[in-house]
């Protein structure tokens, strides 16, 4: 039980309150114990450092992290204290990731089917010479993929609902499947439609 707490994602913000990464609980606690970043309280927007958090005691039926003499919360949100800028880190590109990023639609017809009925579909064909990457690859329904074959989409008389591109990184992109209520008013409203499978 105390792993899985502690393997738990955190919302880390940066000094400007924007998000920019998800961390484990037990990584965040480390944050604010060695006075990198401070805990929000996401429905007050209250900062606590390490003392104040510690001073905090959890309800019996609240998640919590157990040291040798004390029970501690499980924090949600982080802040940065000096940290400003936006993440530069790039999204994997992934099966997984194409499937968030085309929010589990064919780009050609629109349909949203179940997920192993969506196919993964380059663009320019590898036949021709396309290679595997964000801007050549796309969902696609399996009727739609077996009718596109090895075509381009002008080829083939199909054409894209969107043109494909490298997203920016956000949440929906970490390798965490939870997604916390609390950090809903920290994060866009793109992020809460992203599915996170």
């Amino acid at each position: 039980m105390v792993t899985n707490v502690l393997q738990q994602p955190t919302l880390v913000l940066n000094r400007n309150w924007q998000a920019i990464n998800i961390t484990s609980v037990a990584r965040s606690l480390s944050m604010v114990f060695g006075d990198t970043a401070r805990i929000v309280d996401p429905q007050t927007y209250q900062l606590f450092d390490w003392n104040d958090w510690a001073a905090i005691v959890p309800a019996t039926d609240q998640p919590s992290v157990r040291s040798v003499t004390q029970r501690f919360c499980v924090p949600e949100v982080i802040v940065l204290n000096d940290y400003d800028r936006l993440p530069s880190a790039a999204v994997t590109f992934s099966r997984r990731n194409i499937f968030k990023r085309d929010r589990f639609t064919c780009q050609y017809c629109g349909a949203q089917p179940k997920a192993d009925e969506l196919t993964i579909d380059h663009v320019v064909p590898r036949a021709q010479g396309g290679q595997s990457t964000w801007e050549n690859c796309v969902l696609a329904c399996v009727t739609c993929n077996h009718t596109k074959a090895d075509r381009t989409p002008e080829q083939a008389h199909m054409r894209l609902r969107k043109e494909p591109v490298r997203p920016s990184w956000n949440p929906a992109y970490s390798r965490h499947t939870i997604r916390m209520d609390s950090w809903q008013k920290f994060l866009s409203d793109a992020y809460w439609n992203v599915e996170l499978k």
